[in-house]
């Protein structure tokens, strides 16, 4: 037996369900206050990465406007998100390599680096720098919280503390932009990153003091080719639907060449995966059926929900005639569903250990809301459409933390950083996609409808959807605003309309998931005291 196989097996002794091939997975027990004391930093850490990007993109005109560079506006969020999906997968292998306290104590202290380097910025090219920095360390932030949390907690224990995570989502949604516009405005933009100082502070020596796991020792070669062609295919892909249809047309060089280029590593990853000892991504895991289909579900989840966070706010504001200040407040109902569905589904879950229904009733849901928010009008008033929001978020709750839980089941417990780290990308991935496509459609149905009403709409002659905002809106001729209001409805109506198609291909996935009993609770203490003995 090797080394690496030695330690795995201290980190998952006999007796718990989990790998590919049945073998059982057994967490280690550990008291409630034990794991609630852990929880208090994994949460911090996880606050830390969701409400960043939000927090920043409220500042974003104060930041573009201090630092002259509104040319490179866009390059502060790419960035840091192209850092962070690509550092996703080798911070999870690397937790599963050396050991996941290490690793996330790590990227804790690169985020902070980078937090600290972006608030000392003087000008564009810093800023984009060390936005990179921190979203290197934010990617290792997300699968470190959910791998430790698949090494602290049985799988039929995890949904009532998973749970609580999918409350720190429903918080950072909505309280981002409002801390980050409250910060810039009563005091500076520099603040939005210090914030991340204490607390991310607090989360270092909460996690440092109380979590406790097996030491980790391997001595396989880390596979750096395997790394770097994932690097190269992620970070052509998330280029590839960041600036397709914006910055340039989907059939332009630039394109086409990203496209040509991510799949030409991927291709080159899945060779090299398959022919090294410790690949970074063991492609054996996709023969589990089940955690192929949370991978494809997780996708489109990703796909779905930024596209509904994406542009509900437009409809919502152009059309409603909503203020852009409480913009994170526009979504509050899509999160409030996520986060009541969440939290019941996982006390659900561990009370009974069967989670194969959800999956199911999540996407069916999730369909329907996404049939509900095509039919918005320029009539609807607010409380449908936030009813309609409430639907979708229903849908999504059902579905954020099974996905997860699934997938981190589907494997045994030496792979758990790889498994959560994987889910994860699938989102994110998702997300880019679902935000690049459905701007396409957006912005195409915008432009056509406008072509359409543009005769007879005193005032609309010489007006674009690229010069619209809710303050412009405002001057218009009514006939002008009209014609606005019908073509961002309409734009609405094709995303979720394609968003339903979409969703209808999680129904089916769902479908073939399977259910391997969670063990838990008093039977997995027993099982853990037998054995301790032998």
């Amino acid at each position: 037996m090797s080394q690496q196989q030695v330690d795995a097996t201290a980190e998952n002794p006999p007796g718990a369900v989990g790998g590919p091939a049945g073998a059982q997975e057994q967490v280690p027990h550990r008291s409630p206050r034990e794991i609630r004391l852990v929880m208090v930093g994994l949460v911090i850490a996880m606050l830390l990465a969701m409400l960043d990007n939000l927090i920043v993109g409220t500042a974003m005109p104060t930041i573009v406007g201090d630092l002259k560079g509104a040319n490179h506006l866009s390059w502060v969020v790419t960035s840091y998100t192209l850092a962070s999906a690509a550092a996703t997968p080798i911070w999870g292998k690397l937790g599963d390599l050396v050991g996941r306290k290490g690793t996330f104590l790590t990227s804790i202290v690169i985020f902070l680096v980078g937090s600290a380097l972006s608030g000392l910025s003087q000008n564009m090219n810093e800023m984009i720098a060390f936005r990179a920095l921190q979203g290197l360390g934010a990617g290792g932030l997300m699968v470190g919280v959910m791998s430790i949390m698949g090494a602290l907690v049985a799988p039929r224990d995890r949904g009532k503390y998973q749970g609580m995570f999918a409350a720190v989502m429903a918080v950072a949604t909505v309280g981002g932009p409002l801390i980050g516009g409250f910060i810039t405005d009563h005091f500076s933009w520099h603040w939005i990153f210090y914030i991340n100082l204490p607390l991310g502070i607090i989360a270092l020596a909460v996690v440092t003091v109380t979590l406790h796991l097996p030491k980790v020792r391997s001595n396989a070669r880390i596979d750096y080719l395997g790394a770097l062609l994932l690097t190269v295919g992620i970070t052509s892909l998330v280029l590839m639907t960041t600036w397709g249809g914006t910055q340039y047309a989907w059939s332009s060089k630039h394109v086409i060449g990203l496209i040509v280029l991510s799949v030409a590593a991927l291709l080159g990853f899945c060779y090299v995966e398959q022919r090294v000892k410790e690949p970074m991504l063991p492609l054996s895991l996709f023969r589990n059926r089940d955690f192929s289909m949370v991978s494809i579900i997780g996708f489109i989840v990703g796909f779905v929900m930024f596209g509904a966070v994406t542009f509900l706010p437009q409809y919502q504001q152009i059309v409603q005639g909503a203020s852009a200040t409480n913009s994170g407040l526009l979504l509050m109902p899509m999160m409030l569903g996520l986060l009541v569905v969440s939290l019941v589904v996982g006390q659900v879950v561990t009370r009974t250990g069967k989670y194969r229904i959800f999956p199911i009733i999540g996407t069916v849901v999730m369909t329907g809301g996404s049939l509900l928010l095509a039919t918005l009008g320029t009539e609807t008033s607010r409380t449908t459409s936030a009813l309609y929001m409430l639907v979708l978020g229903a849908g999504m709750g059902f579905l954020m933390q099974i996905t997860m839980l699934v997938a981190q089941n589907s494997v045994e417990l030496k792979d758990m950083g790889v498994a959560s780290s994987t889910a994860t990308l699938f989102r994110t991935i998702g997300g880019s996609f679902g935000v690049a496509l459905f701007g396409s459609l957006y912005t195409n149905r915008i432009t056509s409808t406008l072509s359409a009403r543009m005769h007879g709409a005193p005032g609309l002659s010489g007006s674009s959807s690229e010069q619209l905002t809710p303050e412009r809106l405002r001057t218009m001729p009514p006939a002008a605003q009209d014609a606005f209001h019908h073509a961002v409805t309409n734009g609405i109506h094709t995303v979720f309309v394609w968003g339903a198609g979409v969703t209808v291909l999680a129904i089916v996935a769902s479908l073939f998931l399977r259910e391997i009993p969670l063990r838990g609770g008093a039977q997995q203490k027993e099982s853990a005291l037998e054995a301790a003995a032998i």
